[in-house]
């Protein structure tokens, strides 16, 4: 059995360091990798017009989500090992009959879904929820509304439930952060590969944490670049274009650092496999920087 490494906290920056390095070794390939994911992710805006086929593409993608974090982990892998990256890979999974198990990476995110809404009724209250919403839709309905009809909304018990949805995510997201490259390298059972990706996590929480906090910078700062090219395509193509545009953009860079990050935290915290990987070397810098 793969037993969980002891890391320093600053590991968490290597993964992240990695993932680019990654995306820097093979941009155009797993760029496009990281697209066809985000054309994929964005399938129901398709059907805007037709709910009910915009739940239905909606499923699909939830579905589907899992499988092609299980194909971009694989794709990421083949850059690192010297091989080209490829959009068929996304359905690595699905060829090798590991797809229930990438599917199973769900049910610590369902049951965290299900955890935070019961929080938000317990602490905020059903009739709070209500009068906010009509609060809310009253607001919309005038240019300008009176302040007060949130007076009575407790934003102090609001706030303090965002804080604990973002603590209830995070620790689901631990039995989940290395659950992807277990399934498709490792062959590890999902309810395994879950409990693995925990006790790694948790031995580990420092650098998860910095891990983290530098992906979520990253996220912000991308996201802003990715704004600013769809602000100019927005100028001829309009505001729907310019939306897509970006959304398609952020995703093609942050699928590819993200899963890249996975790969290299599972070869730090889980010893890697038995496929030639060298489990003990750090990954590469992505700009010749070590930390």
């Amino acid at each position: 059995m793969n037993q969980a490494g002891k890391l320093k906290a600053g590991a968490g920056a290597e993964w992240l360091l990695g993932g680019f390095g990654l995306l820097k070794k093979q941009p155009l390939a797993l760029g496009t990798v990281g697209l066809v994911f985000a054309i994929v992710s964005l399938l129901p805006l398709l059907f805007q017009a037709a709910p009910m086929l915009s739940m239905l593409a909606q499923l699909l993608v939830v579905v589907l989500t899992p499988i092609l974090f299980g194909g971009m982990v694989y794709a990421v892998r083949e850059v690192d090992q010297g091989r080209a990256a490829q959009p068929a890979q996304l359905l690595q999974g699905i060829r090798e009959g590991k797809a229930l198990s990438l599917v199973a990476q769900l049910l610590p995110q369902f049951a965290a879904g299900l955890v935070v809404v019961l929080l938000l009724v317990v602490m905020v209250g059903p009739t709070a929820l209500q009068n906010m919403m009509a609060a809310v839709e009253q607001s919309q309905a005038t240019q300008n509304p009176d302040p007060a009809i949130f007076d009575e909304f407790p934003f102090g018990a609001f706030a303090l439930w965002l804080l604990l949805a973002v603590v209830v995510g995070l620790f689901a997201y631990t039995f989940t952060f290395l659950f992807p490259a277990q399934v498709m390298f490792d062959g590890t059972p999902a309810l395994e590969a879950m409990k693995r990706s925990f006790r790694a996590c948790m031995a580990n929480i420092g650098a998860f944490l910095v891990f983290i906090v530098l992906f979520i910078l990253v996220t912000i700062g991308i996201a802003l670049a990715a704004q600013i090219v769809g602000m100019v395509v927005g100028i001829f193509g309009g505001q729907w274009a310019a939306t897509i545009v970006a959304q398609l953009l952020m995703m093609a860079v942050l699928m590819p650092v993200l899963m890249g990050a996975v790969y290299f935290a599972w070869r730090q915290m889980l010893a890697g496999s038995a496929r030639g990987v060298d489990a003990g070397a750090p990954p590469p810098p992505a700009s010749g920087i070590e930390v």
